[in-house]
This record gives C-alpha cells, sequence and structure tokens, in this order.
C-alpha cells in the first residue's frame, strides 16, 4: 500500500501576516515526507493575488508569486483575482518567475482558442507505486469579465467531461483544483463520481474533516492562510482506496518564525515603496474623504466615471472613499490607500421610466444604507456611505431631473457608476433591467487616477 500526502491552501488574498511560517511550514513538510521516502503534494487553488496588498499592486501581482516559491508547491492554479484582477498582458506575465507548475483547464485565449502558454490543462503525477494521479484545474467561469478581457472560460461541466473523456485508460485517478466554490463542488462530485478529491476555493469553505459527496472527498481551507489543508490517500493496486482530511490551525499550530511581523511589516512597505514613485498628478487642493458627505473627492470621482465612461451622468456612494488625498503631489500609494477596492466601472443605460424607479429606489433606501457595513463583491471599505449623484437631481418635492430637465419616460439616459452595484442586493433595476456594460481593464482607482492626471498634471 502507498501513502500520499498532499497540502493545500487557497483564498490568501495577498494577507500575509501568516506567511512567514507557511512558507517555512510547507517546505518542512515536504523534507519529511520525502526523507521518509513518501510522496508528498502541495497546491495552492488560487486568488493568492488580491491588489488590497500594495506589494500586490505595485509589482501587478509577481511579488506574490516569488513569495509563493519559498513554499516549494508543486502546482497552483487561478482564482477570479488572478485572472480578473489582472489585464490579460499582466496575467501572460504574472508567472514568468514561478517555480511551480500553473495548471488551468477551463480558460483559453480568445486570439488562439488555445489554453494560454503558461498554463497546463493537465499534470499527470506518477507515483513511486505507478499509479498515474491526474491533477486538473477549473475557475470560476465569470464570462461577462473574462470575455473583455480576452480570454473564453468554459462550463466547467464540460471541461470535466472533456478531460476525463479524453484521459480515460490513461489516469488511475483524479484530483480536481477547484476555484469554483461548495456549491459547484458538491455538484461536480454527484454528477462526477471519477473524481476521487475535490480541492476547493473561492467561496473560502473550511472543511474540518472535509465532505463526502458521492464518491469524491471534497476539501477546503478557509481564507487568508488561517488555514493550511492535508489530505492522505491511500493507494493500493494502483486506485485510490481512502482518503481523509484535515486542516492545520497555522496560527495555533504552526511554529512561528524568527522575526516574522517584521518581514511581514517590510512586505507592506516595500509595496508603498514602489507606489510613492508612481507620481501621477498635483493638486491644488486636499480631496476630502467622509462617507457622511458627498465631498470634493467624490465629485472628482464622479466626473473621473463621466469623462471615461462618456456619461453625462454618474452615481457613487461615499463609502469607496476610504482616506483623504492630501494637496500636492498625488502618487498611486495615495491612490491605493483611498480606493483599494478591485472595482471597474459600469455604464448602464435605461429608460426614462426605468431610471425614476431606480432613482426613487436609491432616495427610500439613502437612510438605511448610508450607515450600513459591508463586505465582500469588491467592497475593501466598512460602511456604504452617502448616496452622491452627477448630472442627476431630486428638488424638494421629490421630482427627478436629468441634467436639470425633466425626464422623458420613454427617452433613454445613460449612466456610469462601479460594477459593485451589479452584485449587492440594493440596486436590482440595474442588473434586471438595464442594458449595461462592464468597462475594462482598468480599476477605479486608476480611472480616478487618470482624471487627476488630466486636469492636475505634474509640469
Amino acid at each position: 500500500m502507498e501513502k500520499i500526502s498532499i497540502y493545500h491552501t487557497n483564498d490568501i488574498h495577498s494577507h500575509l501576516m501568516n506567511w512567514p511560517r507557511t512558507a517555512k511550514f510547507l517546505r518542512s513538510v515536504r523534507s519529511f515526507h520525502e526523507n521518509q521516502k513518501e510522496e508528498v503534494l502541495i497546491f495552492d487553488i488560487g486568488d493568492a493575488c488580491d491588489r488590497v496588498h500594495p506589494l500586490t499592486e505595485a509589482t501587478n501581482g509577481q511579488a506574490i508569486i516569488r513569495l509563493l516559491n519559498d513554499a516549494h508547491y508543486d502546482a497552483v492554479t487561478i482564482g477570479n483575482n488572478e485572472g480578473i484582477g489582472s489585464t490579460k498582458y499582466q496575467l501572460n506575465h504574472l508567472y514568468n518567475d514561478a517555480d511551480f507548475k500553473v495548471i488551468l483547464s477551463n480558460l483559453t485565449d480568445k486570439e488562439t482558442n488555445l489554453i494560454p502558454e503558461w498554463a497546463l490543462p493537465i499534470k499527470i503525477y506518477k507515483t513511486k507505486s505507478g499509479s498515474k494521479l491526474g491533477v486538473f484545474a477549473c475557475t470560476i467561469p465569470l464570462a461577462v469579465s473574462y470575455g473583455p478581457l480576452g480570454w473564453d472560460v468554459e462550463d466547467p461541466f464540460k471541461t470535466i467531461e472533456r478531460i476525463l473523456e479524453q484521459y480515460d485508460g490513461i489516469v488511475d485517478n483524479w484530483i480536481l483544483l477547484s476555484h469554483l466554490g461548495i456549491d459547484y463542488d458538491r455538484k461536480i462530485a454527484e454528477k462526477f463520481s471519477e473524481l476521487n478529491v475535490i480541492i476547493g476555493a473561492h467561496t473560502h469553505h473550511l472543511l474540518p474533516e472535509g465532505e463526502y459527496v458521492n464518491d469524491s472527498l471534497l476539501a477546503g481551507a478557509g481564507k487568508f492562510g488561517e488555514y493550511i489543508g492535508h489530505i492522505s490517500l491511500e493507494i493500493e493496486n494502483q486506485k485510490i482506496i481512502k482518503t481523509t482530511a484535515e486542516v492545520i490551525d497555522v496560527k495555533k499550530t504552526v511554529k512561528s518564525v524568527k522575526d516574522e511581523n517584521i518581514l511581514v511589516h517590510q512586505y507592506a512597505q516595500l509595496g508603498h515603496e514602489l507606489l510613492q514613485k508612481q507620481k501621477i498628478a498635483v493638486i491644488p487642493e486636499t480631496l476630502e474623504a467622509d462617507w457622511k458627505q458627498c465631498t470634493n473627492f467624490v465629485n472628482i470621482g464622479l466626473e473621473a466615471l463621466c469623462d471615461y465612461a462618456e456619461t453625462d451622468a454618474a452615481i457613487l456612494n461615499s463609502g469607496l472613499f476610504l482616506q483623504p488625498i492630501i494637496q500636492g503631489s498625488v502618487t498611486n500609494d495615495d491612490l491605493h490607500r483611498a480606493l483599494p477596492h478591485p472595482m471597474r466601472l459600469l455604464k448602464y443605460t435605461v429608460t426614462g421610466k426605468q431610471l425614476k424607479k431606480l432613482i426613487k429606489s436609491m432616495e427610500s433606501q439613502r437612510a438605511r444604507l448610508e450607515p450600513l457595513p459591508i463586505k465582500g463583491l469588491g467592497f475593501r471599505g466598512k460602511i456604504f456611505g452617502k448616496l452622491c449623484y452627477k448630472g442627476i437631481q431630486v428638488t424638494d418635492n421629490q421630482e427627478i431631473r436629468f441634467n436639470g430637465k425633466p425626464i422623458r419616460e420613454e427617452d433613454n439616459y445613460t449612466i456610469a457608476s462601479v460594477d459593485h452595484y451589479l452584485f449587492v442586493p440594493f440596486f436590482p433595476t440595474i442588473g434586471e433591467e438595464s442594458d449595461y456594460q462592464v468597462l475594462f481593464p482598468h480599476f477605479l482607482r486608476v480611472v480616478i487616477g487618470n482624471y487627476l492626471q488630466k486636469i492636475y498634471p505634474i509640469k
């Protein structure tokens, strides 16, 4: 009987507070198993990068890949933060310095219809006993986001069916690296009994002892590097006969590394220093941030949206603007600190009737939304804040106007805001009734930075 150990991480999101000890632990378990003449594999299941961290932003994620090298991974796959948090050019160069394989089975280049050059659709690991482990990977199929960036993302069910059929009789046992989420994983396990193990991510699920669905073991190690997953396989006659899973609490059970807090601080400090070197504008007054008000910073943001999206109106919430930008020289570090959200612009067209419905809904929710805590869905702040308009007016008698003129119900009106509004449950009119378009490739902070550069250039 042969035993194989698999260690896995997922959804680190550039939360590096545990990284020094995680990397050392993964190196040490590899050495331990190899010294015992045992098979060991180490995988990351995506979203290791997140532009909320200044080092990720400053290096377009490449510094995070170099940190992953320290853990001696065998292979990784991508999550949506790598996939749609990067331009096509950035993603094509993200893994330039990687010492590990990138496995990705359901993403192809629109220009070539091929898996990107930096990825493998499948990796077959041959164990000491001769068993062949087929490892492949699927990332969440966000077609609306991947398409404009130049990628085609395939339905994972089609991908899995194709790969299982293609390698039938070649692979003895199957492992899926799934950046799809727990619901997807359960449905996949129900449909494809051939899959022995599905190592999950995306929904940040923590499965302390795994979960068995059909004939598959589902595993997940939570988020932010708080846990490391460990899967044990037992193989007999080249087939897996037993699977078990556990998670390792990094903070509680993994030994600390000397000066780890200093190292973690240095990661952030280096990112800030690199971003501070990227000067973009000189502003004549401080841009204020206050979630209770539509400040001059919010107004600049609204102007930037209209300029970039070529609209006459825009809507933003003041809670997006996390800190002021002080009068004088503006750097990308200032913008990143103020607007760390991985949000893109949203341009949508509605009829006058739908516009009235949308604004009435916003006004009716205003008091509730202003102090409302918001988490996730691209938001990296704390409070939703005040709804602020440009080009839209609500009079004292509640008449809604567009650029000072009465709204004609049969006419069309185009507005710019952020794609976050598609994902929160507050404004269904945008997603359900409008003709909308997410504008790529730039994030909100880049759009605002480019606008500042345009109106307040460095002389």
